[in-house]
C-alpha cells in the first residue's frame, strides 16, 4: 500500500468574503494594519482588493493604529509586566510606526513599570545563585533587560533591593 501525501490549500476567498472576515474580527477586538495585510497576503489576496479592503477598514476605523498601540502598549505594561524596551521591539515587529508609539510611551509615568518591576526583583533576589552580591546584581540586571525595563530603573529597584530590611 502507497502512502499519499495531502496537500492542504485554502480554498480562494473573493474580496467580498475577505473584507467581511476582517471587519468581523477587528470588531471583536483592536488589530493592527500589518496584521490585516499579513492575512490579505495569506489568502492570496491581490495587492489592487488589499488596497481597496485597507482603505474600507481605516475609512470606517475598524483599523487605527494609534488605538491598536495605546490598548497594545498599556495591557503589555500593566498584565504582562513587560518593560518599554520589549513592548517597543513588540511593536516593531507588527511596523507600528515611532511616530504612533512614542507620544504614548512619553504619557507612562516612571512609576507604573517601578510597581511591575519592584515585585519582579524581590521575588528574583533570593533564587538567584551568586558567589558575591555583585555576581547576584549583574544576574538581576540581565534578568531585567531581558524583561525589557530600562538600565536606570533596574538599577533603582536592585538597589533598593540590596538594601537590608529594617
Amino acid at each position: 500500500m502507497t502512502e499519499a501525501i495531502w496537500f492542504f490549500t485554502f480554498p480562494m476567498i473573493t474580496e467580498q468574503q475577505a473584507q467581511l472576515r476582517l471587519t468581523t474580527l477587528c470588531a471583536q477586538g483592536e488589530h493592527c494594519t500589518q496584521e490585516m495585510l499579513d492575512k490579505l497576503a495569506k489568502w492570496e489576496i491581490d495587492e489592487a482588493a488589499q488596497a481597496r479592503i485597507m482603505a474600507y477598514l481605516t475609512e470606517h476605523r475598524f483599523i487605527d493604529d494609534s488605538r491598536y498601540c495605546a490598548a497594545f502598549v498599556k495591557d503589555k505594561i500593566r498584565y504582562n509586566g513587560w518593560g518599554r524596551r520589549k513592548v517597543e521591539q513588540a511593536l516593531y515587529m507588527k511596523r507600528i510606526p515611532r511616530s504612533i508609539s512614542d507620544p504614548i510611551f512619553d504619557e507612562i509615568p516612571d512609576e507604573l513599570y517601578l510597581e511591575k518591576l519592584r515585585p519582579l526583583i524581590k521575588q528574583k533576589w533570593p533564587t538567584i545563585k551568586a558567589r558575591n552580591d555583585y555576581e547576584r546584581s549583574m544576574k538581576l540586571i540581565k534578568f531585567a533587560l531581558g524583561r525589557g525595563f530600562e538600565m536606570r530603573l533596574i538599577r533603582q529597584c536592585v538597589d533598593e533591593a540590596e538594601l537590608p530590611d529594617d
